[in-house]
């Protein structure tokens, strides 16, 4: 069966001299493996186009369960911006690897929606840092661990004054032991990541401490109950420790 599927490209690997396998992430047919041959020679034209981060539309045959085979592909956003600065290419690639290991253990579409969103708005300039936390705590819902957001994780009190990783979300006065009291606008950002579209951010006017004071928390969490260990999480604590 030939399809015509818009996905992006999570990962690839060589197959062959010539050749290249692809995990593609589509909305209708979630994650194909795909067999792109001859991509790796010069006159291909499929050279091009089968690079991770690559948006098209695919067309393919496909079979189910099986590898399918790519015929041509027509890029629907080439990421630019993206593609011409190192620090953004990092924080794609982190998001590339971070959907596809999601996915493995919640086959969502919302998840295919949350990566292009936010890769375009990356690619449209918004802070890469801020866009990346933004998908990582929608991501834990998926991953079955979400922090409690809705008040104390211990008592159930609307009065927040801090986070912690331990307790399982948000605490209060009361419940608090040694954790650091958080500012408002650090709680009321925290909420605003979980709640808000990413296709619809128009403006992101975040004081830069109060964005590593939430990336901080996000860090720990995921370190604490996710068992992710990605090359290019790790890779990205290092360019975020330099700016800082």
């Amino acid at each position: 069966m030939i399809i015509n599927v818009d996905g992006i490209i999570l990962n690839t690997k060589d197959y062959g001299e010539t050749s290249k396998i692809l995990d593609i992430l589509t909305l209708d047919y979630g994650i194909i493996g795909v067999i792109a041959k001859g991509a790796k020679t010069l006159k291909s034209s499929l050279r091009s186009v089968t690079d991770k981060l690559t948006y098209a539309t695919f067309t393919i045959y496909y079979k189910k369960d099986k590898l399918s085979i790519l015929s041509e592909a027509n890029v629907i956003n080439n990421f630019s911006n993206i593609k011409k600065d190192i620090e953004k290419i990092c924080y794609a690639n982190f998001l590339l690897d971070l959907t596809n290991q999601v996915y493995k253990q919640c086959k969502s579409n919302d998840l295919y929606n949350y990566l292009i969103n936010s890769l375009k708005k990356i690619n449209d300039n918004f802070n890469p840092l801020v866009i990346t936390n933004i998908v990582e705590i929608k991501y834990l819902n998926y991953l079955g661990i979400m922090p409690n957001l809705d008040g104390c994780a211990i008592c159930g009190s609307k009065s927040v004054i801090t986070i912690s990783s331990d307790k399982g979300g948000f605490i209060c006065s009361k419940c608090r032991t040694i954790e650091p009291i958080l500012s408002d606008k650090v709680i009321k950002l925290i909420r605003m990541y979980y709640l808000v579209d990413i296709g619809k951010i128009s403006k992101l006017d975040i004081d830069k401490n109060e964005i590593y004071e939430v990336n901080n928390f996000i860090d720990e969490y995921y370190d604490k109950y996710t068992g992710l260990y990605l090359k290019s999480k790790n890779f990205l604590k290092n360019i975020i420790n330099i700016k800082k």
